[in-house]
């Protein structure tokens, strides 16, 4: 719904408290617009937005005859009467509000400090300072008050003028001769022009004290005076009557500062009300009890005492509801709307505490109608405190009855919130849906909870949290089913029902997570866990699908325990406390007590099935392995292992090969007691394998032919070799010089399996590593450098060679393990100590540096769908598994570059794809270039010139001269556009880089001669477009500087359009060189003018221009510019001269047109001027920051993202590892 404008003035006003002179009023409404604010024709001080709101949108309004529409909302209209005993106070009056009555003036010493020093402000000061309780400081002020009321009074006012961060006084004069319009408009005068801060604005830690001081401060006010004060006439009339005025004030500051400060009030009166309540009741009950009995027994004197007490009560009722009513219908029902998010936040915050705290009265459609309109709001902040508010009312029975309507109107919106855009407000909603399931049974329907179960897998960690908590109170707890006994066999039973009926995801670890705080305990029931898989029962026996399932939930929840870190990608690693270390510890030692005896039976059970074997042996890495020695459990050990060695050898999968290589690697730690157990298993293996590994290599080279049953078994030994190689060191086996033959037979002949050569070149791969790991950083022996030498140029020159195999597998993994040697054997490598290694540095020759690059052109920039094709098949694991392959093979190329193996040069082969694959790569390409830029900054532009030269060469040798046309020489320019954006930053820096690139592009667009025939222009010529997309980054000097060298190289080579019609790709960079004159600017499309007026408050210095060098000189300025003047932005006592344009409009004023307005302070006028002039520097700067900020972000303006995009998050890279752009 859209927060504008307050229609009317009046209307604002209208239920304000009773006139003091309504003749002058009357007199002055004409000219101020209201009698309580400041009209059209006062101009707002410097950060003030005007008070803009419009009525709510009628198509969303409650449609149901028992809610009111419009804003006449308040239970109290229908009680406001006029009393009999209070003469003097009159009904609430539907006309301009005025100020009090005229009164006598008491005797009071003028020598007081406030009455001295008018700015001192003693409760202001106390607040501040925060040194003193607030109570004894509200004592202090109520003595003043009852021995001089209106100084005790202006000194509460101006406490709350003074926290507006306005420096003006209400004097006594101004109190008894000037309306409170008069009086804002002079406060308003007064405000600060140089700064658009007040303090509660600021997020420092003392002013969110003083906050947190002027609330306590208003409440602790009613709440002193809420037996005689209250009630005197004078006080809550005056200060109601102020606080409405300020908070229909354009000054934001007011607006802010007094519509906290009457919410605060209100809910003061609010409790104020329950407590005559209350009073009343009892009175009632009394009274009752009285005339209960007989006629002799009844006291006379006591009846008439309470019916006395009763009418007190009801006035005093009916005074605190007039009140409430002018506070609601003067502030809320008008600042509730306020463009500022955080007025709208307060009002929404106070209403909720108004319902819960008196539910009686404000608990009704009239008011919840507030709220259920305010979930549409569009900022955070605003639907955060309406959730909030609306959890206050559903967190109990007595009040969740009362809220049936309100439940059926906005319950779609309330359950679509829980894919809300913002995760803290998305958390809110499921928190309170969980309290409508547990408070409403009835409310929400199983469609309902349909949108909420699939956020346990989504990435925030809280969200995740709140949802599982809503899942295990509806779905999962054991005693809501009364035909459940509520053990943990039933909860695991419900849980695997789910979770297999789940189609969005299948990740056991973020279904554990989600679930780890509200059902922790019996998630750690390991026995029941074991006692559920161990089963073998046919009727109580859990299926194959079900025992997958709870194989991971056991696996996930025993990880969670060990490690205390949520699964990857739901959050920060966070450093356990000491405390959560120690739980820690105490629950590793509890679950291997628990899983030593029975991951034996489990592994012998599931060993045959990798998908359960897996998880298991995962377990395995979380137990304190020292209690297999302290508890002489050796024997459970050796099952383990025994176990483990059988999974090596039954399967053949990457994923449980490497789970049992990790777990083996743990029981071989060196510091372990028992390692000797490990190290035997793993000789054994490491045996078994190279023994049978030479024998197939020796049968495969002498053999002509080799059948499917021999390469299965010769693939299937080099995976578990592969796989076991990556944590243990197996060079002692002597592994390289048959897998270096296997890969030489399959160069030379080409009939060595793919799936025999990609092992292979891994194991060749780690066989190098580890080989280079054990050599000591000094006093190398030459023989072991010269052998790791050969054998690593003899490994490269045969990757090099699969680069152009057949198969695309020994394709990639030919490129990945080249990648990775060029880079452990990089020029970095004898850094740090180690120079003895100098010998090992390996540096690819031009040849080799070609063929990554052409490799990377036909395998990574080749497919010619794009992202649209991969948009349309995103959900294809396939098409997800290729990108991520992809990606791996871009970043390491990129890493070649980065650090220094390839030349920075080489990176134009990336650079050149950056637009048309941003979806693809954009992240990897965009750091590239930072570290590039980082690296050397002139040539990171030489490489962005030499990429779109590349481009245009391409574009011409493909369609000829005539390009300008092309859709393809438009997607160059938009390149361009792209690159120029990173020169917005640090312009200084970036200055000497870009006359460069500006001076080798002119040279490059003249450097191919004319065409045969007279007065064509040369070839090259159209990249000068191109060009000019980098000329709005230029300084004002250096334009200047590169038009001369333009001019200077046409003279020089003597080449000029015939006629007078010039080339159109020079006319337009020339002019994108033109230096822009004030008031005017190049009709270029590049250095398009984007001149926008400020305020004055916020208007930037003028630009002052360095002093011009001779055209003939060096195009290299100096890297220091002159720093501007500096020109005050305010002028006083002077006519307003004319803007050269209209002024800039607030976003919080009336959108009315704008008149010439003028602010009278006695009989001085003050006038501002905004001087609307603006660096070009740094308007490109932020119009760069914005276009890139839209290209790189999402659209901000949907409050709710889609199911899948939410669902998906999880899906695409967390768990599959793939960093997608």
């Amino acid at each position: 719904m859209p927060y504008e404008a307050v229609g009317d003035p009046q209307e604002a006003l209208r239920f304000t408290m009773p006139p003091r002179r309504s003749a002058r009023i009357q007199g002055a409404s004409s000219s101020s617009g209201s009698s309580a604010g400041l009209g059209t024709g006062s101009s707002p001080a410097p950060g003030s937005g005007g008070a803009r709101s419009s009525p709510p949108p009628s198509p969303t309004a409650l449609n149901s005859p028992h809610l009111s529409s419009g804003d006449s909302g308040s239970d109290f209209e229908d009680t406001l009467q006029p009393r009999g005993k209070r003469g003097p106070r009159q009904a609430l009056s539907h006309g301009p509000v005025s100020k009090r009555p005229r009164r006598r003036e008491p005797s009071r010493d003028r020598s007081s400090p406030t009455a001295s020093n008018p700015e001192q402000n003693t409760l202001f000061e106390a607040v501040r300072s925060a040194k003193i309780a607030i109570e004894t400081v509200v004592d202090d002020w109520l003595e003043t008050y009852k021995q001089d009321r209106e100084m005790g009074f202006l000194e509460l006012v101006n406490f709350i003028i003074r926290s507006c961060g306005c420096r003006g006084v209400v004097t006594p004069e101004m109190f008894r001769h000037l309306q409170n319009s008069e009086i804002i408009q002079q406060l308003t005068e007064k405000f600060k022009e140089d700064s658009a801060e007040y303090p509660l604005s600021l997020g420092t830690q003392p002013w969110r004290r003083f906050r947190a001081g002027f609330c306590e401060l208003v409440t602790a006010v009613v709440r002193r005076c809420q037996y005689s004060v209250v009630y005197d006439e004078f006080l809550m009339d005056a200060l109601i009557s102020l606080l409405t005025g300020l908070s229909d004030s354009q000054v934001r500051a007011f607006r802010h500062t007094s519509t906290l400060a009457a919410m605060k009030l209100m809910t003061a009166l609010v409790n104020v009300a329950l407590g005559v309540s209350l009073h009343q009741e009892n009175n009632q009950r009394q009274y009752e009890a009285e005339r209960s009995k007989g006629p002799g027994h009844q006291a006379t004197d006591k009846l008439e005492a309470l019916l006395e007490k009763r009418r007190e009560l009801q006035e005093q009722q009916e005074e605190i509801e007039n009140m409430m009513n002018a506070v609601f219908k003067g502030v809320f029902v008008h600042r509730y709307r306020d463009v500022v998010p955080e007025i709208r936040a307060i009002c929404m915050e106070e209403l909720g505490t108004w319902m819960r705290s008196y539910a009686a009265s404000f608990l009704t459609d009239g008011y919840l109608k507030y709220i259920g309109w305010t979930l549409h709001d569009k900022q955070r902040e605003v639907r955060l405190q309406c959730v909030k508010a609306l959890q206050g009312l559903y967190c109990r029975r007595d009040t969740a009855a009362h809220m049936e309507l309100f439940t059926s109107r906005f319950k779609t919106r309330m359950v679509s919130m829980v894919l809300d855009k913002e995760p803290d407000v998305a958390v809110e909603v499921v928190k309170l849906l969980t309290l409508m399931l547990e408070n409403m049974e009835e409310a929400l329907t199983e469609e309902d909870c349909q949108s909420v179960y699939p956020v346990v897998y989504v990435s925030s960690r809280a969200l995740a949290s709140a949802a599982g908590l809503f899942l295990y109170r509806r779905l999962l707890d054991p005693q809501r089913e009364p035909s459940h006994d509520g053990d943990n066999r039933t909860f695991f039973r419900l849980l695997l029902a789910f979770f297999i009926e789940s189609e969005l995801h299948e990740h056991a670890a973020y279904l554990v997570d989600s679930l780890w705080d509200c059902a922790g305990p019996r998630l750690r029931d390991w026995e029941t866990i074991s006692a559920l898989l161990l089963e073998e029962s046919p009727t109580k026996g859990l299926t194959d699908q079900q025992e997958k399932a709870l194989v991971e939930i056991l696996a996930a929840s025993v990880v969670q325990a060990a490690e205390g870190q949520s699964p990857v990608g739901r959050g920060p690693v966070k450093k356990p406390s000491a405390r959560e270390r120690k739980a820690q510890v105490e629950e590793r030692t509890r679950l291997t007590h628990c899983l030593v005896p029975a991951l034996p039976q489990l592994l012998a059970k599931f060993s045959a099935d990798a998908e359960k074997a897996a998880p298991l042996l995962e377990v395995l890495r979380c137990f304190d392995l020292s209690i297999y020695r302290t508890g002489r459990l050796e024997k459970h050990l050796e099952l383990v292992l025994g176990q483990l060695q059988e999974v090596v050898e039954k399967h053949t999968g990457r994923t449980v090969l490497e789970a049992a290589s990790h777990a083996l690697h743990v029981l071989c730690n060196p510091e372990l007691a028992l390692r000797g157990h490990g190290d035997l298993v793993r000789s054994r293996l490491a045996d078994q394998l190279a023994d049978k590994f030479h024998q197939e290599v020796t049968e495969l080279l002498q053999a002509s032919s080799l059948d499917e049953e021999e390469v299965y078994s010769m693939a299937a030994t080099l995976k578990r070799i592969s796989v076991l190689f990556n944590a243990h060191d197996l060079t002692p086996w002597q592994l390289f010089e048959p897998c270096a033959q296997l890969l030489q037979r399959a160069v030379d002949t080409g009939e060595v399996p793919p799936q025999v050569l990609v092992p292979a070149i891994t194991c060749l791969h780690f066989h190098v590593l580890w080989e280079l790991s054990r050599l000591p950083s000094t006093d190398v022996p030459q023989e072991q450098l010269r052998s790791l030498k050969a054998r690593v140029t003899s490994f490269c020159s045969l990757c090099q060679s699969c680069l152009s195999d057949m198969d695309a597998g020994v394709r990639e993994q030919a490129f990945v393990v080249l990648s990775d040697l060029l880079l452990v054997f990089g020029p970095q490598l004898p850094r740090d100590g180690r120079e003895a290694l100098a010998p090992l540095v390996l540096l690819p020759d031009a040849g080799l540096q070609s063929q990554l690059a052409a490799f990377l052109m036909d395998h990574v920039f080749h497919h010619a769908c794009g992202h649209e094709e991969l948009s349309a098949t995103e959900d294809s694991e396939n098409r997800i598994e290729e990108l991520h392959q992809r990606r791996v093979l871009l970043a390491g190329f990129c890493k070649l570059i980065i650090y220094d193996v390839l030349e920075l040069s080489a990176a134009s082969d990336v650079f050149k794809h950056y637009a048309k694959f941003y979806n693809d790569y954009g992240d990897i390409i965009k750091e590239t270039l930072n570290c590039i830029r980082q690296i050397d900054r002139q040539e990171w532009a030489r490489t962005l010139l030499l990429s779109l030269q590349q481009l245009m060469t391409e574009l011409l040798l493909q369609q000829g001269p005539d390009i300008r046309a092309a859709e393809a020489f438009l997607e160059i320019r938009d390149l361009a556009r792209r690159f120029s954006l990173l020169f917005s930053l640090h312009q200084l820096r970036n200055r000497s880089a870009l006359l460069s690139m500006h001076k080798e592009g002119i040279q490059f667009a003249f450097q191919e001669p004319p065409g045969p025939e007279l007065g064509l222009p040369p070839l090259n010529l159209p990249f000068l477009e191109v060009l000019s997309e980098f000329s709005p980054r230029l300084l004002r000097p250096d334009k200047v500087l590169l038009l001369s060298y333009l001019e200077k190289t046409c003279q020089e080579l003597r080449w000029s359009a015939p006629g007078d019609t010039p080339w159109p790709s020079l006319v337009t960079y020339r002019n994108s060189l033109q230096p822009q004159e004030e008031g005017g600017s190049v009709s270029s499309r590049s250095t398009a003018s984007r001149s926008r007026p400020t305020p004055s408050s916020a208007a930037k210095r003028p630009r002052v221009d360095a002093p011009l060098e001779h055209p003939d000189s060096s195009p290299w300025p100096s890297s220091r510019l002159p720093s501007p003047a500096l020109t005050s932005t305010a002028l006083r006592g002077g006519p307003r001269p004319p803007l050269p344009w209209p002024p800039a409009q607030d976003p919080g004023s009336d959108p009315g047109p704008l008149q010439s307005s003028s602010l009278s302070r006695g009989r001085s006028r003050m006038n501002r001027l905004s001087l609307m002039v603006e660096e070009e520097e740094e308007e490109e700067e932020e119009v760069a920051i914005e276009e890139e900020s839209s290209e790189d972000t999402p659209d901000q303006d949907r409050t709710l993202l889609a199911p899948e995009d939410r669902l998906r998050d999880l899906f695409d890279s967390t768990i599959l590892g793939i960093e997608v752009g």
